[in-house]
């Protein structure tokens, strides 16, 4: 830029209108389940694709059923339907089976839709577009300031929606969320058109839509927070212990784990193992209604751990039917280890060249497991752990220049971090009570 410009030269961003209310004002929220064929005309009265949403309790129930949906079609109007009154809402994706539904991040709405019956066969997912068209932010609210100039209210993104009744700032919030899906979502496919990315989208929402239910995760207590602090077996069984039970009681009560017993609560039991329930409920990070409440279970859990034979404690490191850790594979295979270093240059190289993200590209275990044991024949190997035609046309050619690699790119410099300035000791802030 010339050192002459002022900043009137500079063309400014457009002005961003807040979206305050629903243009058509705050509709009604359904609780009958006898409303529901009315829902059902009006839409199929209405034309083109059908934006909806859903709201979760995340961190505040175990479930991740919906408590509330937002539905909107041109011509239709927003619908508000409340599912733990209508659990069934099969009729309105029977009659609507050959539209197109708007969703935002599909991949947290989808399993909740389905519970209820919304089961779409044809999607449109504005968040995963928008990663595949290049756009760095990809949140809806990001999204819609950047594209459409309005902007959205979070502020009760992360309230409990299984309150009732539903107070009705929250019910504008969320009949908010739906009320310009559809002009965002045409949006975001003008921009995959002229990139030449539509196809990839496409095959990307549909790959989304035929993905069966996530497999239940293997020894989900190992994604306890802080569980690196944890270097010996017996203080991972009492992890693992105290978790389960923390689980159980959970689930039983339809309760966000960390709502009764916090994480670091967990953790800092095994650290500190104490030897009755007295010196548990002494340790700092036990505390809150939940640690008192069932400090039975907890101290139960504690002894089980504690009386499990050496030879049967859980390992430190989570078993893996894949290669090891790549940092081990200089040593371990070294040929491996350059055909990796290749590999990520490539992707990343990729990845910028045509603005997508590289976890976009292809899944980091998927990259390993390819350059760990190559297969004679990438496309139908890669294509046979799920990747799109689109990722692999992309990706073979450099793939296979990667697998020809006998000796690792050089690890690139990096500047020496600065010692930060020492801060002044702060008072020590207690973790709030769930």
């Amino acid at each position: 830029m010339d050192s002459a410009t002022t900043h009137s030269d500079v063309p400014s961003a457009p002005e961003v209108t807040p979206l305050l209310v629903p243009a058509e004002g705050l509709p009604p929220i359904i609780h009958y389940p006898s409303d529901i064929p009315e829902v059902v005309s009006k839409l199929l009265a209405g034309e083109g694709p059908i934006a909806v949403d859903a709201e979760r309790a995340s961190g505040y129930k175990y479930s991740q059923r919906a408590y509330l949906i937002q539905i909107r079609r041109k011509g239709s109007g927003i619908f508000l339907i409340d599912p733990i009154a209508c659990p069934d809402l099969s009729s309105i994706s029977n009659a609507l089976k050959d539209c197109e539904w708007i969703i935002h991040a599909s991949t947290q709405d989808l399993a909740c839709l389905r519970e209820v019956g919304i089961s779409p066969t044809s999607l449109f997912d504005t968040e995963l577009g928008a990663r595949i068209a290049g756009f760095e932010r990809v949140g809806l609210g990001a999204l819609i300031e950047l594209l459409l100039h309005r902007s959205l209210a979070k502020e009760h993104s992360a309230v409990d929606w299984s309150t009732r009744p539903l107070p009705e700032p929250w019910l504008n919030y969320a009949a908010l969320d739906v009320e310009l899906l559809v002009e965002l979502r045409n949006e975001v496919e003008s921009v995959l058109r002229e990139s030449g990315k539509l196809e990839w989208a496409k095959e990307e929402f549909a790959s989304v839509l035929a993905a069966p239910p996530s497999p239940p995760r293997e020894e989900p207590w190992r994604r306890t927070s802080g569980l690196h602090q944890v270097k010996k077996r017996r203080a991972l069984a009492i992890v693992k212990l105290l978790w389960i039970e923390r689980d159980g009681i959970a689930q039983s009560r339809d309760i966000a784990p960390g709502r009764i017993l916090p994480d670091s609560a967990i953790v800092a039991a095994a650290l500190n193992p104490p030897t009755n329930s007295a010196g548990l409920m002494a340790i700092r990070a036990f505390h809150g209604r939940g640690a008192e409440k069932y400090l039975r279970n907890w101290w139960s859990a504690i002894e089980r751990a504690l009386a499990i034979p050496e030879d049967d404690l859980p390992e430190l490191s989570k078993k893996s039917d894949g290669p090891p850790p790549p940092k081990v594979w200089i040593v371990r295979n070294p040929l491996a280890h350059a055909r990796l270093s290749h590999a990520r240059a490539a992707m990343k190289s990729i990845s910028e060249e045509w603005s997508v993200p590289i976890e976009n590209l292809l899944t980091p275990d998927t990259l390993r497991r390819l350059c760990w044991d190559p297969p004679i024949d990438i496309a139908p190997w890669l294509s046979a752990r799920g990747a799109r035609h689109w990722q692999i046309s992309l990706l073979e050619g450099a793939l296979h220049e990667a697998l020809l690699a006998t000796e690792p790119l050089p690890e690139p410099e990096q500047d020496p971090e600065p010692v930060p300035e020492p801060e002044p000791a702060l008072e020590p802030i207690s973790e709030p009570t769930p």
